[in-house]
């Protein structure tokens, strides 16, 4: 099973609606012939990107190469959305082929795909799987124990958890730290009760140096967090706070709902740990009251954005602490 992710994972629903995986890479996407060897690759890499590091055109060649050549008519790929926090699995139908029109989605080398029509929520699987599905890299192979368990789970077969494969490559162990990082940061916000995480928005409101009155449980204010530069909402931005922790996505409904109780001179802060629909963006885009959208994963960039200046309170909610690492200089 193949991880196949274009543009950091954001063209997930368009993989689903094309029944296609695709990559980008345009510099080179029209020389990616089936055959191309690793080494042409890089070449043509090299040429139409001067100046770029050494490394990062051998990843970029690589990761062509394996979607080109590697992939192969019947092998299983996914794809993970990290708005929505899912997995979708699919099998490749066909070999690869360069569509120009598709550059605009980030899929300029396309496959289609058959996918399985269970989506899988990240919170299924198991801790092991979990990290070794966070690398940041476009295309990868998974680990057979993730795959059998990502293949279980989109099927609705019961799930069978094999021993974790020990990898004795010599690879380097902080390759894509980062990224694994951030996902576990979520998967532990995410573990939240809804209050906890209503006081976690507030706390990160608060380090942006806002004032917030938080609503009790079960209040009728049509709104769960008032924030203010006074802390009363006097003086402006007075931000209207919604808060909603599901695994379902929010629709353009819930959205208008919200949108129908604000003034004029409100700004609106929606936060659902489920996502949005394309429904629910559309409808915040055209409001005549300014909103922002916060999935879990913007959620947790402002934490991470505002960590250092949050309170106590704030910071005992999702504990964290600071890693140093060498910059990648090569």
């Amino acid at each position: 099973m193949w991880m196949v992710r274009s543009d950091g994972g954001k063209r997930y629903d368009d993989f689903r609606d094309l029944t296609a995986v695709g990559i980008g890479f345009p510099e080179i996407a029209e020389s990616a012939y089936s055959g191309a060897s690793r080494k042409a690759l890089l070449t043509a890499y090299s040429e139409v990107r001067p100046g770029i590091k050494q490394h990062s055109a051998m990843s970029a060649a690589s990761q062509v190469y394996r979607f080109v050549n590697e992939i192969g008519v019947g092998d299983l790929v996914v794809t993970y959305s990290p708005t929505n926090r899912r997995y979708l699995v699919g099998t490749v139908r066909a070999a690869c082929t360069y569509q120009p029109d598709r550059t605009n989605l980030g899929m300029d080398l396309s496959r289609p795909v058959d996918w399985l029509p269970i989506e899988v929520d990240r919170d299924r699987l198991t801790v092991g799987t979990r990290n070794s599905l966070g690398s940041v890299m476009t295309v990868f192979k998974l680990p057979d124990s993730a795959s059998a368990e990502l293949l279980a789970a989109a099927t609705g077969a019961p799930v069978e958890v094999a021993e974790p494969e020990i990898d004795t490559k010599a690879e380097d162990p902080l390759e894509d730290f980062e990224a694994v990082a951030f996902e576990r940061i979520k998967d532990q916000v995410n573990q939240l009760d809804w209050a906890d995480l209503q006081e976690l928005v507030a706390g990160i409101l608060r380090a942006m140096n806002y004032k917030t009155q938080v609503s009790p449980p079960g209040s009728d204010l049509g709104r769960d967090i008032l924030a203010s530069p006074d802390g009363f909402g006097f003086e402006q931005p007075r931000i209207v706070v919604e808060v909603k922790h599901r695994k379902g996505s929010m629709g353009s409904q819930e959205v208008r709902s919200f949108l129908g109780g604000r003034h004029k001179d409100d700004r609106g802060l929606y936060v659902s740990t489920g996502g949005f629909t394309k429904d629910a963006r559309y409808e915040a885009d055209r409001s005549s009251v300014p909103l922002t959208l916060w999935t879990l994963e913007e959620l947790t960039k402002a934490l991470l954005d505002n960590y250092e200046q949050a309170d106590a309170r704030t910071r005992a909610l999702v504990s964290l602490r600071t890693f140093y690492a060498p910059a990648d200089t090569r």
